[in-house]
């Protein structure tokens, strides 16, 4: 009897020896993705990470303590290009079975710290954001030929915001083959962004140049910062079994835009972004919350309806070059399409899960065209709306403005797009019904 307790105790202390043995946690890498305003390092782990941290001064440190983990034999060196970290390198640990690291800093950071759960290619991560308060806002980069000079004030370059989607950490959907979605995304959007830079009177801001993560909710912002008048992300769509295919055109659901004014008006700092000079004027009044609510109103619907209008034509162009998995645009609470002031688009280039799309995707020509059709159907939009002040205004008052009618269109519909009424359409075109025909060419008087 003695003998089967003693087993038994052998068995249980070798089971909690084994239990400790597998608790202890490893980092598989770690990966450093820097971009101008700020430094993603991502610690990959087997389990999830018990992590702490704290900052130290002179110099500048973030310290960050991983209880019950192994080293990892190798650190990451830290890239020369937008350095807030100079070097990250291990510390004595506040325990034998943990581990300290020691972010040695450039400058003032705000760090920010949080566990991800395995999805897709990845196990377990602890992701560690630094974003640097010292830095000035990023000067704009562009190519050499969008570095363009406005010669007059009332000539100005229309401004189109790139977004390529995900990037850095973030792949976005994966291929069958194994092509990231962040890939594709930004080797389309610099197409666009050369073809943008080469006709004169606009003028492309990409939103991210390079492969690094930009946060969801500064993508809008960032357009905003360097005043676009449209703003255009570009994706790859993918499903869990590889039979969809198709691009397709997103545009801002209502609820969604009912829900952003209602956060709009609750964040005061933001009235200021929306009234410009006339917020000094308005603060602190009885009558700010309603200004703020009218012009939010209108700048919305503006938004709203122009993002419809473009993706009409974006659709338009599309058919020409890509199967498509939805005739009409599309409704959807899209974070990046939720500003009220710039009116936005979201364009799923195609199906990343669907193997002969990927191939598609990843050739240059097939990336080539659809840049050219998203090109396309920026510049005939603003070609016939163009805003008052810009170069587009003023080559649209020299010349007359004709229209080849579509598909589905209507007079009451081009009538409201061009800003006319129908009696002048048919006066101007000498029509005598409200019919149209598909083809028929029609001139646009001047609104």
């Amino acid at each position: 009897m003695n003998r089967v307790v003693v087993y038994w105790v052998c068995v249980c202390l070798l089971s909690v020896m084994s239990f400790g043995i597998a608790a202890q946690n490893a980092i598989n890498s770690v990966r450093v993705w820097p971009s101008p305003d700020s430094t993603r390092v991502v610690f990959d782990l087997n389990d999830k990470p018990d992590f702490s941290y704290f900052m130290l001064k002179s110099p500048l440190r973030l310290v960050v303590d991983l209880e019950n983990t192994d080293k990892i034999k190798y650190l990451p060196s830290i890239p020369t290009k937008h350095q807030i970290v100079s070097k990250l390198r291990y510390s004595k640990a506040k325990n034998r079975k943990g581990v300290r690291f020691v972010f040695e800093l450039k400058g003032a950071v705000k760090p920010v710290l949080f566990a991800l759960a395995p999805t897709g290619p990845y196990k377990n991560r602890l992701v560690v954001d630094l974003y640097n308060k010292e830095q000035a806002k990023p000067a704009v980069k562009t190519s050499n030929t969008a570095v363009k000079k406005r010669e007059l004030n009332k000539a100005r370059d229309i401004v189109i915001a790139i977004d390529a989607g995900h990037g850095g950490e973030d792949p976005g959907s994966i291929g069958p083959s194994g092509t990231y979605e962040k890939t594709i995304t930004l080797q389309i959007a610099k197409r666009l962004e050369r073809m943008i830079d080469a006709e004169k009177g606009m003028i492309s801001r990409m939103v991210r140049r390079g492969d690094y993560f930009v946060n969801l909710n500064t993508r809008t912002s960032r357009a905003r910062e360097k005043k676009a008048d449209f703003f255009v992300s570009i994706h790859a769509d993918a499903f869990t079994s590889p039979q969809p295919s198709g691009a397709s055109v997103w545009v801002l659901s209502l609820r969604r835009a009912n829900s952003e004014i209602g956060k709009w008006l609750e964040d005061k700092e933001k009235h200021s972004e929306l009234l410009g000079g006339a917020a000094g004027v308005i603060k602190n009044t009885a009558s700010e919350k309603y200004l703020a609510q009218a012009l939010l109103d209108m700048s919305m619907d503006h938004s709203m309806k122009t993002g419809f209008s473009v993706a009409e034509e974006v659709m338009y162009e599309l058919k020409k070059v890509a199967k498509m998995h939805k005739k009409r645009p599309q409704a959807a609470s899209f974070g990046v399409l939720k500003s009220p002031d710039i009116p936005s688009i979201l364009v799923e280039t195609g199906f990343i899960s669907n193997p002969r799309e990927e191939r598609l995707l990843k050739t240059a020509d097939y990336q080539e065209r659809l840049a050219k059709a998203i090109f396309t159907s920026l510049k005939n939009y603003y070609l016939k709306n163009p805003p008052d002040d810009s170069l587009f205004a003023s080559l649209k008052s020299q010349q007359p403005t004709t229209h080849k009618v579509r598909s589905g269109e209507s007079l009451s519909l081009l009538a409201s797009r061009y800003g006319v009424s129908v009696n002048k359409l048919k006066r101007v075109n000498k029509l005598k019904s409200n019919t149209l025909f598909i083809g028929q060419e029609l001139n646009i008087p001047q609104s």
